[in-house]
């Protein structure tokens, strides 16, 4: 982890205000595995980082008390961090009455940075330099390589990196990276035709050229990990991104769902109907893409403005379709949308809302919702939640 080796001063004025960055109740991403006696410490740690990053300053008492750790624990832990840079002393409580007054601490939120990258774009690779808050300090952007030259959009990638960690000023916590295509765990890229990558060890190979923690997520599967943070979703959504393409990621039980191929959420290309429909990239008929990308929608409705909303209504009757069966499988509360407004809000949203609903069990998943996130940034906030879970445990 890159983290400096002293503690920020409490009366520095970068800190002013640090406290009032809160997120209410912190929802942890629930590991897969029990945790054993050998792994008390990491989690103990991850778990009052966690509660540090969504409650805001507290004192080491309220930390014992939030977390059910004892105060010797927060005690070690609380200098641990300090003495790492992680965490730092904001000074003492205000009270009324006889005692010492607790001394405040918090995350160190302005002593790190995160480098997000989104490779989803239809014309440009976008990044950011961010804070430790998922804000965006930093913007760049460099072309997309115009044909899918695997080892041009690897340059580019590299590039956009280095161009943002030239701008920090703090140590870089990490950088994060949502890419189209099929990611394994490890950062591997297995597919992205798009960009022409295949089997490519993306997360090894920056972070050799790049001397930084790297992590590698498909592009949906990032934006997913944003709305769990940062947004207003619930423990099992599933968030469909939609621009160039078509995906999908899905958080269930408060668990990100990756599936035995590392492809769950690829639905881009699952065929909606039996009746043909626009001809895909991928070369079948009626592909859900072919249907919903924002590539395929604006040129359609270009083409034939009076027949707008019949034109958006079919492409939300069949996005209702395709994730009818999904919502009831795993019992979702909500489907968010991640897209351009102009196109999702009203027409579309609606007929997709009344497929779901004509199509799944009555009574049972009426108040299944579809709604459009509010978020900007989505990939680049979840890039930021990815090292931010990586190297600190928070989610």
């Amino acid at each position: 982890m890159s983290v400096s080796d002293e503690s920020r001063s409490s009366t520095s004025p970068d800190f002013v205000g640090a406290s009032s960055h809160a997120f209410g109740p912190g929802r942890h991403l629930r590991s897969r595995s029990k945790v054993l006696p050998e792994h008390a410490r990491g989690h103990n740690r991850a778990l009052v980082l966690q509660t540090l990053y969504h409650s805001g300053a507290m004192s080491r008492a309220d930390l014992s008390r939030e977390t059910g750790l004892t105060r010797v624990t927060i005690s070690d832990l609380v200098a641990e961090f300090i003495a790492d840079g992680i965490v730092i002393e904001m000074g003492v409580r205000e009270t009324v009455g006889p005692g010492k007054p607790p001394i405040l601490i918090d995350i160190d939120r302005v002593g790190h940075q995160i480098i997000g990258l989104d490779l989803s774009g239809p014309h440009a690779f976008v990044g950011a330099l961010l804070s430790l808050d998922g804000d965006v300090l930093e913007r760049r952007e460099v072309p997309r390589p115009e044909t899918a030259d695997g080892d041009a959009a690897y340059a580019a990638t590299l590039e956009l990196a280095r161009a943002l960690a030239a701008t920090a000023t703090q140590p870089v916590l990490g950088v994060g990276i949502g890419t189209p295509g099929v990611v394994r765990p490890d950062g591997v890229v297995l597919s992205s035709p798009n960009l022409g990558w295949s089997n490519l060890p993306l997360e090894a190979k920056l972070g050799i050229d790049l001397d930084l923690p790297v992590l590698v997520r498909n592009d949906a599967n990032a934006a997913v990990l944003a709305e769990y943070t940062f947004g207003e979703a619930k423990a099992d959504f599933m968030l469909i991104k939609i621009g160039r393409g078509v995906g999908a990621g899905v958080i269930t039980g408060s668990q990100p769902l990756l599936g035995s191929r590392f492809a769950a959420g690829e639905i881009g290309h699952v065929v909606v109907g039996t009746d043909g429909g626009p001809r895909c990239a991928c070369g079948k008929d009626g592909c859900l893409e072919a249907w919903l990308s924002e590539t395929r929608l604006r040129p359609a409705i270009d083409a034939a403005p009076t027949s707008r909303d019949e034109i958006l209504r079919d492409a939300g009757t069949r996005m209702g379709i395709a994730i009818a069966p999904i919502v009831a499988a795993l019992d979702l509360s909500e489907v968010v949308l991640s897209g351009p407004g102009d196109l999702l809000d009203g027409v579309l949203i609606d007929a997709a809302v009344e497929t779901l609903h004509a199509r799944t069990l009555e009574g049972v998943f009426e108040d299944a919702l579809i709604r459009r996130t509010h978020q900007d940034d989505i990939v680049l906030r979840g890039a930021a939640v990815m090292v931010l879970s990586s190297q600190l445990g928070v989610s």
